[in-house]
Parts: C-alpha cells; structure tokens; sequence
C-alpha cells in the first residue's frame, strides 16, 4: 500500500503579475485616449461632429437689372427651367421608378440608359453637361448626395416644364428648378458696353468664396458694365446654416436663416436709341467704302472702327460703339469655346473695346492741343500768316551742335496753302503751320517754336497721357512723349523731327478715341474738363436711389493753373492758365473745318445743326501694315479721324469717330459724325413734341 501523502495543485501567484500589468497598461492605454479625446482634443471632436451634422446653404440672390437713360432694358435676368431628381425621394419599388424614367425619357430626350458609371465618370460628371442617361445620373447622385436635387437637363421649354410640373405628383423624386439666367435684350448693339457674365475665374476664386459666392452655380462679370460695376450688380447671397443626416437630409435651421440681398438696378446715361443709329451709321459708312474698294482695287478698305459721343456741359457718355465686338447673348448659359478662340485668333479683335483700349496716332486731330499752345504762349498771332508751301526741309538734330541730316516735311495738300493764319491753319488742317508754328523755323517762327515741353503740358491739360476714368474695364492711357520719357524708353535724345511730328499727333503721340473725345469736350465746354461718366444712378431693389450722377468738373484750364513752364528741359516754378480769347478763336477755327473754306466743306455741305469740328488723317505702321507691305517711306496708310461738336454757338454734343486703315477723315469719318448728329437733334425734337403732348403744351 502506497502511503505517499497527496499535495493539492496550486498556482504560483508571482505569475498573475504580469496578467495584472497587462490589464493595467491596457486600462492606461483607453483611459489616456479617453483623456485626450475628451479634453486635449474635445473640442476639436466636438467642432467635426458639430461640422458632420450641420451644412450651410447659400441661397442665391437676383442681380441687378442694366438700364438705359430712357429706362430701355439692356441687360436682364430671365427664368431658365430645369429638371431635377432627388435619388431619395424616388418610389422603393424598381418597376415605378423605370415607369417614370421612360416617360421622363420621353419628354425631355434623355436617354433612360447611356453610358457607364465608374469612378472616372463619377469624377468627371458635371449636371446639364453629361452624355450619360437618366439610370446613371441617379447612380451617381445616389452614392454621393441622396437627399440633394441633381440636375437632369437644363434650359427647358417653359411648356415641357409645366407638363413636367403638373406630373409631380406622380413623380415623387422628380421636380422642376427656376434657375436665374442672365439675357441681353439688345445684345451686341450694346455688347462693349454691357459686357457678360462668366464663372469665377480660378485666380479669383478665394476672393469670391469670401464674400459668400458658391462656385460653379454663381457668375461674374467678365467684361464691361458688368465686370467694373460687378459689386454694385451682384448682391449678396443669403445663408441657412442646417442640421443633416448621414445622408445630407436637411433635418432643421439651427440658425436664424440671412436673407439674400438683391443687387443695385443701374441707369446708364447711355441712350439706346443713338447707340443703334451710331452703329448703323458706322457699319453703313464702312459698307459703302469696302464696296467702292473693293470694285477699284479687288480689297476691303476697312472692318474696325469706332464711334463715341457725349455731353460736354455734364460728362455724361451718350453712346459708345466698338466694331465689330460680339453677342453677348451667346454667353449666358455657358461660354462657348469655339466662339470664344474665333473671337480671341480675330485680327479685328472684337473682344477689345477701341473706343477705351486702341492707342491709335491722333493724327491731325492732335493739332487742338498746339492751337491753344501757339497763341497762349505768343508764338503767333491770330492774325500773322505763315507760309505754306508743299514742303519744307529742315535739319534732324539730336543736339545743339550735332551736324545732323535733313529731313523733309510734306502739306496733305500738294501744291500747298499759300499764307495761312491761325483760323485757317485749323480749318485748312495745313501741316506746314503747325510743323513751323510747333517745332520753330527760321525766318518765320523763332526760338524753336512751341516746343515739346509746352505740346506736353497743353496735352496733358486737355486729358492726354492719362487714363479719363470711365466706368469700363481695360482703359489704356495713351501716350504723350517728352524728351524724359525718350531717354527712358528708346535710350536716345529727343530729336528736332519728334517736335514736328508731335505737333501734327504723329510720331510717338498716341491716344485712345475717349481721350480725343474727352479732350474736344474740355475746349468746346470753355476749358472745363468733365468727369466722363456712363453711370446715371444705382437703385436698390426696394426702389431707392443710392447714388445719382452729378456733374464734376475735374480741372478749368482757364481758371487752374496748369501749364508748366520750361528753360530747356528744367521745369521752372511758373504756373499758367489758358486764356478764354484762346479758345474762343480755337473754336472759330473749328467752324471753317466745316465751311465752304475747310477740309470737310463737301461733307458737311447744307448742314443746319451748325456742327463744327476737325478732320484727322493719322499714318501710322503697324504690325498688320508692315505684314501687308505697307508701310513705305514717304507713304504710310493712314486711320480716318473726325471729331466733331454742334451746336458751335452752344455745344450739347461731341461725337468722335476712328475708322482703322480709313484713309482720310473728312471723306470716310466726317459723314458718320454728321450722321449721328443730326439723329441727336432729330431724337431730342421728338422727346420736345411728347414732352408737350404729355403736358399739353
């Protein structure tokens, strides 16, 4: 019998030890993560919570409306339909739901099935713009944003709407969007002016998001009215700020919801009525002269010009027309890009306003700012002659003592004027007086004439080399050369010749048609010179003026002094105004342009609205001319400018009109100012006898 004593089993206790760590550091493990969700990082936890169940939506607003002076419609926005499906509030039942597919199909021309979804549709899919059919966008919508409104097809008949409506009831899921779009009633009559809207560009798209615009839906101005007025027109949008589901359901506003406010209606001073007879008489002045081209020398004289008028006494821009520019009404969904590369590649450049962005050689148009100079300074008087042969030589210098070469100078007219004093050295337009009168010749005009710094000074008192600051985008600010500006930018001394052609608005003078028509406004106003405008008044959508325009006159030539004077090229402290004598006989020069003694007698032949002005005739080289083969010495082609005011005895209008490659003013621009002017004068009768009707006067 075995007697060995039984010794029951026990545990070493030395081992739960480390069973006890093991706990331990696994309860420190979820306890320090419980602390730092909980309190190092709860509030952010609690802030992406608060972002997973709230959203914001932007609630889009109205843009304001574009208006002329007569209160015409020029820009809109109209109603466009869409129709939209909600994936989740579509039947449970696969049968009702293709049911209402093929008879949506049906209706709107979408195919039920087209196409495949995979993630690189997926990604690119854009709403409206999709080549694929119902089955799948609802694919799509359904796995992104079930509880959101995705859009079918865009811009439907306001009829296929109402049908679509009136089956709502049948089609749970599916439902019509009215979409705000904007429309161009006159389109491109008023396009350079209007401009048009598109999305907001990726360089800018920060600065949009900021002020609460959702890209991709919201729109803003690209060019015109619409770009440089954007934060007047656009408004603001309004916000909810929401609580959501999973599934993005709105649930409730846990916010009080900001309400959209609508942007400012505005009223140009702009009178649709003009613009379309301005254009019409520019198209019709061009169509003329390319035919007539056309049947002596095979070729187009000209496709580009451009026509602006306004009010002297108030700065008020009337018309403004820019040809050929392009439909705006093109543009309002989406902008094409083949239309937009074919106007971009366009060597006429219809995207680019000229009458603002063109920095053209004035030509003789120019020679107002030597007309005022010349008698302002003594260099002549009225009375004393100068001697105009057809042609003159004198010695190109870049110094004092440089020997120099001999340049010859040329008069448009061939066997010259003979004596010629000042009235009739703007009415003849004769070169050799003001290249005498300008740059100084010996024997007749001494101590080099005006001179440069004084073309300068007059130049820049009547707007030149300067920006007028109408209310458009792309404004160019010309050029007006003085012998720093040389030395700067062609790295050369300022030459005898530069005078002589800067006195005639040719050489390195250049400048847009605003400002020759901003400068003409300045001297047939008496010297004021106006804040150009193109903007009436603002009203808000509660029918409140906000802003209204108010003559401004930004500088008087003859009461502010303006005009520096010089010793050499050291500007001294003397300070002048002009002489109201000056301009009163600068005007009556203006008169014989149109008389029976001045360049454009024939076109202006048996006017009764007393239309004065000045012809221009401006050569010029460019790359278009050089590429034709044109530009050979001694006979550059030239643009046609006229400039031209009525009534001369008390001026209420000045219209300027550049036609490109037009070859002489008087013949090619005169007619179209004489044009516009009288329809001026036939419009303002017609406004007289309603006005009297209405009152009974």
């Amino acid at each position: 019998m075995n007697n060995q004593e039984y010794k029951k089993p026990t545990i070493n206790m030395g081992r739960f030890r480390w069973i006890y760590l093991i706990i331990a550091l696994v309860f420190f493990y979820y306890a320090s993560q419980l602390f730092n969700y909980q309190i190092i990082e709860g509030e952010t936890y609690v802030a992406q919570a608060e972002d997973n169940r709230t959203t914001e939506i932007s609630i889009p607003t109205q843009r304001g409306m574009i208006y002329d002076r007569n209160g015409i419609v020029l820009a809109r926005n109209a109603a466009q339909y869409n129709v939209t499906v909600t994936p989740a509030e579509l039947p449970d039942s696969d049968g009702e739901i293709r049911e209402i597919f093929d008879e949506l199909s049906q209706l709107v021309g979408i195919p039920v099935n087209q196409g495949e979804v995979n993630d690189q549709t997926a990604s690119a899919f854009s709403p409206c713009y999709t080549n694929l059919g119902i089955a799948q966008i609802v694919e799509i919508a359904e796995s992104l944003w079930p509880f959101q409104a995705t859009r079918l097809k865009c811009n439907l008949s306001k009829e296929t709407a109402m049908i679509i409506e009136e089956k709502k009831m049948d089609w749970p899921g599916i439902d019509i969007e009215v979409e705000s779009v904007r429309e161009y009633p006159t389109g491109e009559q008023t396009a350079e002016i209007i401009g048009f809207l598109g999305p907001i560009p990726e360089v800018l798209l920060d600065y949009y998001t900021e002020l609460g615009f959702v890209s991709g839906r919201d729109k803003v101005g690209y060019m015109g009215i619409e770009n440089s007025m954007q934060d007047v027109l656009a408004g603001s949008n309004g916000r909810r700020v929401v609580e959501v589901t999973v599934g993005g359901e709105v649930v409730r506003d846990i916010e009080e919801p900001v309400e959209a406010v609508p942007g400012a209606d505005i009223h140009l001073s702009i009178d649709y009525r003009l613009q379309v007879a301005a254009r019409a008489a520019l198209i019709e002045q061009l169509r003329y002269w390319n035919e007539r081209w056309l049947r002596d020398t095979g070729e187009l004289m000209s496709t580009t010009g451009t026509v602006i008028g306004m009010n002297p006494k108030t700065g008020e821009l009337l018309f403004m027309v820019s040809y050929p520019n392009y439909e705006n009404n093109r543009m309002t969904q989406i902008i094409p890009g083949y239309y937009y590369e074919q106007l971009s590649i366009d060597e006429a450049k219809p995207l680019v306003n000229k009458a603002i962005s063109s920095e053209l050689p004035p030509g003789s148009v120019f020679k107002m700012v030597p007309a005022l100079g010349v008698l302002n300074e003594g260099i002549v008087t009225p009375e004393q002659t100068i001697n105009c042969t057809p042609t003159i030589t004198l010695r190109q210098q870049f110094y004092e003592s440089d020997i120099g070469t001999e340049q010859s100078y040329y008069c448009h007219d061939k066997a010259g004027h003979g004596a010629v004093d000042y009235k009739h050295g703007i009415g003849y337009s004769c070169n050799i007086y003001w290249y005498k009168t300008s740059g100084g010749y010996p024997g007749e005009v001494e101590d080099g004439g005006l001179g440069i710094w004084n073309i300068y000074e007059y130049g820049a008192a009547l707007g030149y080399g300067k920006e007028t600051g109408i209310e458009l985008p792309g404004e160019a600010d010309g050029l007006l050369p003085n012998p720093t500006w040389k030395r700067l930018n062609q790295g050369e001394n300022w030459a005898t010749g530069d005078t002589y052609l800067a006195g005639v608005g040719q050489g390195y003078v250049l400048a847009t048609p605003v400002q020759v028509m901003n400068a003409f406004s300045t001297i047939v106003n008496g010297g004021k010179h106006m804040q150009l405008s193109m903007i009436g008044k603002t009203v808000d959508a509660d029918g409140n003026v906000v802003q209204s325009f108010e003559p401004e006159v930004l500088w008087d030539i003859t009461k502010d002094p303006l005009i520096h004077t010089y010793e050499g090229n050291n500007q001294t402290s003397e300070v002048k105004t002009v002489e109201p004598w000056v301009i009163e006989l600068a005007m009556e020069g203006m008169q014989l342009v149109t008389s029976q003694e001045g360049t454009a007698k024939i076109e202006f032949e048996g006017d009764e609205n007393k239309i004065a002005g000045k012809t221009g005739t401006a050569e010029y080289c460019d790359d278009w001319a050089n590429r034709e083969g044109l530009c050979i010495p001694g006979s550059w082609p030239s643009h046609a400018w006229f400039a031209g005011y009525a009534p001369y005895d008390d001026p209420e209008i000045v219209v300027v009109s550049f036609i490109y490659n037009g070859r002489e003013g008087s013949t090619v621009s005169g007619p179209i100012v004489r044009k516009i002017i009288d329809a001026y004068f036939e419009l303002k009768a017609i406004d007289a006898e309603l006005e009297g009707l209405q009152t009974g006067e």
